[in-house]
């Protein structure tokens, strides 16, 4: 079983990377908020890896943390939640936010992510309730939630190379116009579209 990678990444996709390690290039599935957090190709990346082998293919899963890797595994476990939706579920949601929706019983949270229907986020709220970890309480020194879309879409814009002076103003405006409970992915999405222009 494949624990670990750390290599050159040779490409970064909407959804996977590859990650040459010495010379032998690992297709690595990811949650988009891991593929923010990886420096840009050519550089040298280290992601944790879930290793899922299937009767046709091994497969590859890719985690900027400890913690995103640790809730994959929770919800795989979970009836109708396979490694694509639970994907999904982290690239909608950070592991902090799935732990307060599984706390808070916020139905709405998870049926809101693709994939999730009704039915599904009622067994993620009854099969995780007793097993979810708590969140972390706020501390003086934790950003506010309204804070967290821009700091977490400046950090991505970073490891995509965007300078702070360029990259601020964009997500500012895009944080303006779509409001402060924006997710981070909307908000990153929207500012690479101005940045683009």
């Amino acid at each position: 079983m494949i624990a670990l990678l750390t290599g050159r990444l040779d490409a970064l996709e909407a959804d996977r990377c590859i990650i040459d390690v010495a010379g032998v290039g690992y297709l690595v599935q990811a949650s988009t908020r891991t593929l923010a957090a990886l420096p840009r190709p050519p550089e040298l990346a280290r992601v944790l890896i879930e290793t899922v082998v299937r009767e046709d293919a091994i497969l590859l899963f890719g985690f900027a943390d400890a913690a995103e890797r640790d809730w994959f595994r929770l919800l795989t476990n979970v009836q109708g939640v396979g490694p694509k939706v639970a994907l999904g579920i982290l690239s909608a949601l950070a592991p902090d936010a799935i732990a307060g929706a599984i706390a808070a019983a916020d139905r709405a949270a998870l049926t809101a992510i693709s994939g999730v229907g009704p039915k599904l986020a009622l067994r993620l709220l009854t099969e995780l309730r007793d097993r979810a970890p708590t969140p972390a309480a706020p501390s003086p020194l934790t950003p506010s939630p309204a804070a967290l879309p821009l700091t977490d879409a400046l950090s991505a814009l970073a490891n995509l190379g965007y300078r702070r002076a360029e990259a601020q103003p964009a997500v500012e405006r895009v944080i303006a116009r779509l409001g402060a409970e924006a997710g981070v992915d909307a908000v990153l999405r929207e500012a690479l579209r101005e940045l683009a222009r």
